[in-house]
């Protein structure tokens, strides 16, 4: 188990690199940098961690018993909180009051480890609960995202897990606590690779479903059927897809629309998110080009149909 441990271990750190340089790219979080920016902050927190408890469990190092991991600890839950929250509730921005998220990592640094690591997790239960409503309240969008939400689901029950090992630590030997938090940690990781193969832009497709979730209908005084006509005739005749810095407002401008009415539109009638909308666009082009010129390379393809 602590080969596995260690294993997982590796991979969370290297993963957490690749993720930092991949996904948490500005063009995927144009509008919700502080959300990017507490992702990233999460991603140092849970890397250093993995680092704890790797030489906690292959060099004997207690940085675990030091306030320095108390506060790490503490800072996940948080840290995951302002995450996500601008993604789920369709926000942006940075709020002052949100400074409060700060009181528990501040108050880690003067408790006994004894009691500090119980009460992160207690906390963390909080954060947990609040995961579960807001995903709860985007439920009219699950047949969009059924396996992300399948695979989020699989993770969430990692974090019951979690929690539950961390309320029950004075009945489990530290050193099997530690080898399980960290099995946890990359096995979470794991999920999530898995998760942005299948949907890489999946923070835009979540920001776009919220959007459509908490706002009221756009489309009142919209001509529906003539503007996704007009949609797909910039798509099959313009051929708008190869620009590859093609956004919403973008396209929302040449059909006269605002942002809102061209993300609801595309959601409602067509069941998809305007990022989805768009790559199945350049794939269906690519597939036509691969066939009619089979001395081409992939790569040329790809670029020719707007993919970055």
């Amino acid at each position: 188990m602590q080969t596995l441990a260690i294993l997982l271990v590796g991979f969370s750190v290297f993963y957490s690199i690749i993720l930092s340089l991949t996904h948490f790219r500005c063009e995927n979080y144009k509008a919700q940098r502080f959300s990017q920016l507490m992702g990233l902050a999460l991603l140092v927190a849970l890397a250093a961690l993995q680092m704890s408890h790797y030489f906690y469990l292959q060099q004997g190092l207690e940085f675990i018993h030091t306030i320095y991991y108390s506060a790490l600890l503490f800072s996940v839950a948080p840290a995951f909180y302002l995450f996500s929250k601008p993604l789920l509730k369709a926000e942006t921005g940075y709020h002052a009051v949100q400074i409060i998220h700060a009181i528990p990592i501040i108050v880690a640094l003067f408790l006994p480890y004894d009691i500090a690591l119980p009460l992160a997790f207690l906390i963390g239960a909080a954060y947990l609960l609040w995961l579960a409503k807001s995903i709860y309240a985007l439920r009219q969008q699950r047949s969009r995202f059924r396996i992300e939400l399948f695979i989020l689901a699989t993770v969430f029950v990692i974090a019951v897990i979690v929690l539950v090992l961390g309320l029950a630590l004075p009945l489990l030997s530290e050193h099997l606590f530690f080898t399980l938090y960290a099995i946890a940690i990359g096995l979470a990781f794991l999920l999530i690779s898995i998760a942005l193969s299948y949907a890489p832009q999946i923070s835009t497709e979540v920001v776009e479903a919220a959007q459509e979730t908490y706002a009221i209908s756009t489309l009142n005084n919209v001509d529906c059927e003539s503007s996704l006509q007009r949609l797909q005739g910039l798509m099959q005749e313009s051929k708008l897809y190869q620009e590859n810095n093609l956004d919403l407002h973008t396209l929302a401008t040449q059909l006269e629309l605002s942002s809102h009415q061209l993300s609801e539109l595309i959601n409602t009638r067509l069941g998809k998110s305007f990022s989805r909308y768009i790559r199945e666009q350049r794939v269906e082009a690519a597939k036509e080009l691969l066939h009619n010129e089979p001395s081409s390379s992939v790569l040329s393809i790809g670029l020719s149909v707007g993919f970055a």
